[in-house]
């Protein structure tokens, strides 16, 4: 794939981005999206971050060259996924919580494979493998949804003092 395609591929999901972020920020509890979108770029741009220093990911091809990380996925994308993940699993019990982080963690997981085998948007370097990508959403998913979780009981615990 060259570099034009590569970075059209970019466009289209930073586009999807914004659309989703629009759409997603209007469904009540709209404090609580902010908050684990804000949670999870934060969390997910100092993992990232550590990672491509170790030298284990690199992002050839990517819209800004700012950033030695993938700005997109760990400002954008990601934290729009977290979003969805909370909002299917606001009332659900622990099994479902957990069972559900892998509609988020193995399509992406894959999603990223695909783009690292057949594009330079992603390159996994020193050993790093699906495995690693897979752990690593799962469970800052459920870090995060945990994280909320408390924000949520801590806020209801004042409302009724």
């Amino acid at each position: 794939m060259n570099r034009k395609s590569e970075k059209n591929i970019l466009r289209v999901l930073f586009v999807f981005g914004i659309f989703s972020f629009l759409n997603l920020i209007r469904k009540p509890p709209m404090k609580d999206w902010l908050i684990i979108f804000f949670l999870k770029s934060y969390i997910s741009s100092i993992l990232d971050t550590i990672v491509v220093r170790k030298g284990y990911v690199q992002y050839p091809v990517k819209l800004s060259k700012t950033f030695g990380i993938s700005f997109l996925f760990d400002y954008l994308l990601f934290p729009i996924a977290c979003i969805y993940y909370n909002q299917v699993t606001m009332n659900g019990k622990i099994k479902n919580i957990i069972l559900k982080v892998l509609y988020f963690s193995v399509p992406m997981t894959l999603g990223e494979l695909w783009l690292e085998k057949h594009t330079k948007i992603v390159k996994y370097k020193k050993g790093w493998n699906f495995f690693y990508t897979f752990s690593s959403l799962s469970g800052t998913f459920i870090f995060v949804r945990f994280i909320i979780q408390l924000i949520r009981l801590k806020s209801s615990k004042e409302k009724r003092s």
